[in-house]
């Protein structure tokens, strides 16, 4: 409970932390109220609400000449806003950019701002303005009746505390705010969709969401772009209130450019350009050779990026620019707004469009009832008039002679007090017989008035049909087409880093103790190049500069890289340690390059083996990743690669038997130990006796030949015929005189002509 006190000079003290509690609650709840939140009523915000109301009090309406915004923001902070100057201009231009505000309410002239930098608006001195015809939707009732007026900050004066709107302004337009512990992101929404969802629940009270997204497809932003949200998305955004709006760029493909002609929301060109530009100077855009912004005054947004030849996929590539660009942009929305209780609150389609008729239909009644009362005072002073003018001469002489006129008339013909005085104010010229024509003419046709008021007051559905055929009128005349097309898209994602930079032939090379490089070209001797005292040449291959370059073990373990990562081979390279987390003993068998579907041989010296892809081989773990299972002692052999679908796989093992059966008959499997390849015995292979020593992958027109110390011998075709058999069984011996090979080469034999 607050406790208070009064010290010796009558001064009141609080407690410091009830004092600081309610001077924060307090601070809150104006921002929330008079600042950051729009009301459901007119959808507006109290510094927008007083710009509109001081510019209609400066007779700036659409049919009139604009006046200096100068004058309009001084009339806005003398009479109803005490706050910046620069922070109410700038929430005057706002209203004024058909970029930022579906509908605008202000219609400017001079500079106020471009899509590409909204802030760059002249200074209020040199800008002219006056109302949008869209703001009259918010005025036109205003001196009827329809709202509460409450005395300005110093009491001066007095002002609308809303605007009687004939639209829902709060969708319409939309809004964001940031207040204290919470915030309004309302996206814009196109007038016609709106206002037939409004006809239907007023036609239906009973509809459903569901019911109202017939009509209204999702949210209509200035800028064209596309909005790609799935349906179910923005179903659940409009039941809750709350979600997420997704844009994409609008773009065509001319031969090799790519026109971009409609921004999501609130993005600018230059910052687009600005953007892909770093990435091509990072050269990480290598498919595009220029930028160009051919903007203007006829086409607002026009971008063109140049590809590099009209061979490369733009739609691949627009997608790569949609993950890594604003040319997709994410919107939030939290449908947050001030009730016409005074309260905050989320709310969902439903319940703002419901209670946005309730106070249309509270403000046409108050303006039914405002004609109404001006009418029947209109009549009860005609009643007058008509008396005055059947007693004419009566009622002159009561003038001249009577000292007090107006109680004798009173008096005399049974008059009201306002009678009496209309009467007093008639004009000599008035008095014509043609004058009492008038006054019966003119009470026929309010007493209509009245009694067609009057039914209307007095009839719930006759009131809502006369707010279904205002609505009627105001989506006639200010409806337009929908701008954001609502289109289904895939999910866009970027290339990879590899597909962008441009292909390469590259070497790589390894030396003995594990250091690597690159280096352009195949033409380059490894053997040849510098090396680090005590290092020398292992092993290379070539690869395409943006293929996978798989790092093979002997512990049966990948590691992956890229050509292009690698550093040059005019240096000594870097050693694999600072690329992967090598464990201890590990000793490099193999590196292959090639396209992520490239097939591979994997086999271990037990005689298991199977065939798999590059791509599965491939890992992002700098660990490596466990490739082909090893049982206790055994050690995988050199892998090989597979390039046509009909080849013979050919098995050698160490006491020389060779088998050979097609490819086929080996398991594809991403990884494991895979099937038994060729028959060796257990007990040989533990001991030492035996194992698998190498693979050969032969197409069905080679031969091999078999080179050993003393010679070089060719098998032909129809001779390794007797070492073909089933996948597992223990193949055929070489011929004694070629056991001791050292070559096995696979190749052709030219026809002899």
């Amino acid at each position: 409970m607050e406790t208070l006190a009064l010290n010796f000079d009558g001064t009141e003290t609080v407690p410091l932390h009830d004092f600081t509690k309610k001077a924060y609650l307090d601070y809150s709840m104006y921002v929330i109220l008079d600042r950051a939140l729009p009301c459901i009523a007119d959808g507006l915000k109290p510094v927008q609400r007083r710009i509109i109301y001081a510019m209609s009090e400066l007779g700036l309406k659409n049919t009139a000449k604009p006046k200096k915004s100068a004058r309009t923001i001084g009339d806005v902070l003398g009479k109803y806003h005490p706050h910046g100057d620069s922070a109410c201009y700038e929430a005057m231009v706002l209203m004024a950019q058909p970029f930022s505000y579906r509908y605008p309410f202000v219609e400017g002239q001079g500079n106020w701002g471009s899509i590409d930098d909204p802030k760059s608006f002249a200074a209020m001195r040199y800008t002219e303005a006056k109302l949008s015809r869209y703001a009259e939707l918010l005025l036109s009732e205003l001196e009827q009746g329809t709202v509460e007026w409450t005395p300005n900050f110093d009491g001066t004066l007095t002002e609308p505390a809303l605007m009687p709107a004939q639209v829902p302004n709060i969708i319409l337009n939309g809004t964001m705010g940031i207040a204290v512990g919470m915030a309004t992101d309302i996206p814009p929404h196109n007038l016609a969709e709106v206002l037939d969802a409004c006809l239907h629940l007023i036609k239906h009270p009973n509809a459903t969401s569901a019911d109202l997204l017939r009509f209204i497809p999702g949210p209509d932003y200035p800028t064209a772009a596309e909005l790609i949200t799935p349906r179910a998305d923005i179903i659940k955004m409009y039941e809750t209130g709350s979600g997420s709006i997704r844009l994409r760029a609008s773009y065509k493909v001319i031969d090799d450019e790519i026109i971009i002609h409609a921004l999501p929301y609130q993005v600018s060109g230059n910052k687009i350009l600005e953007q892909i530009a770093d990435q091509m100077r990072a050269k990480k855009l290598p498919l595009i050779i220029d930028l160009r912004d051919e903007s203007d005054h006829a086409q607002p947004i026009r971008l063109v990026i140049v590809m590099r030849s009209n061979r490369v996929d733009a739609d691949a590539l627009m997608n790569h620019l949609f993950v890594t660009t604003d040319l997709e942009k994410s919107c939030r929305v939290n449908l947050n707004m001030i009730g016409l209780n005074g309260r905050p609150k989320v709310k969902n389609l439903l319940q703002i469009l419901n209670e946005w008729l309730e106070f249309r239909e509270a403000t046409v009644e108050l303006r039914l009832k405002h004609r109404l009362d001006k009418i029947l005072a209109r009549l009860h002073i005609l009643e007058g008039l008509l008396i005055a003018f059947l007693n004419i001469d009566e009622v002159i002489h009561v003038i001249r002679e009577a000292d007090e006129p107006k109680p004798e008339l009173m008096q005399r013909f049974r008059l009201s007090e306002l009678q009496a005085e209309s009467i007093l104010e008639i004009r000599l010229r008035q008095l014509a017989k043609l004058e009492e024509v008038k006054i019966r003419a003119e009470q026929a046709e309010l007493a209509t008035e009245r009694d067609h008021l009057q039914k209307i007051l007095g009839s719930r559905t006759l009131l809502l049909n006369l707010i279904c055929e205002e609505l009627s009128l105001i989506k006639k005349e200010f409806g337009d087409p929908r701008r954001t097309k609502i289109v289904e898209r895939a999910e866009a994602k970027a290339l990879r880093e590899e597909v962008l930079m441009p292909t390469e032939t590259m070497t790589v090379i390894l030396s003995k103790q594990g250091w690597i490089r690159a280096a352009k070209g195949t033409d380059i001797d490894p053997t040849n190049l510098t090396y680090k005292a005590g290092d020398s040449y292992l092993k290379s291959t070539t690869a395409k500069s943006n293929q996978p370059l798989i790092i093979f073990d002997n512990m049966g373990r990948t590691y992956t890289s890229y050509p292009h990562k690698l550093p040059s081979a005019r240096g000594q390279g870097e050693p694999l340690s600072s690329h992967f987390n090598l464990e201890s003993g590990s000793q490099i068998i193999e590196m292959l390059g090639g396209e992520p579907n490239q097939k591979v041989f994997l086999a271990t010296n037990e005689g298991y083996g199977y065939v798999t892809t590059i791509e599965d081989m491939m890992t992002k773990n700098k660990a490596g990743k466990a490739q082909i299972s090893l049982s206790k002692g055994a050690v995988p052999i050199t892998p090989v690669k597979i390039n046509e679908e009909n080849a013979l796989a050919l098995l050698i093992t160490e006491t020389h038997r060779i088998l050979i059966y097609p490819i086929t008959e080996v398991p594809v499997l991403a990884k494991g130990k895979g099937n038994k390849l060729i028959q060796i015995k257990k007990e040989e292979w533990q001991n030492g006796q035996d194992a698998l020593v190498k693979i050969i992958i032969l197409s069905p027109n080679q031969s091999l030949e078999v080179v050993t110390a003393k010679k070089s011998k060719i098998l032909k075709f129809s001779d390794l015929e007797a070492f073909h058999s089933e996948r597992a069984k223990r193949g055929s011996l070489l011929p004694k005189d070629l056991q001791k090979w050292t070559e096995l080469n696979p190749i052709i034999i030219a026809p002899v002509l």
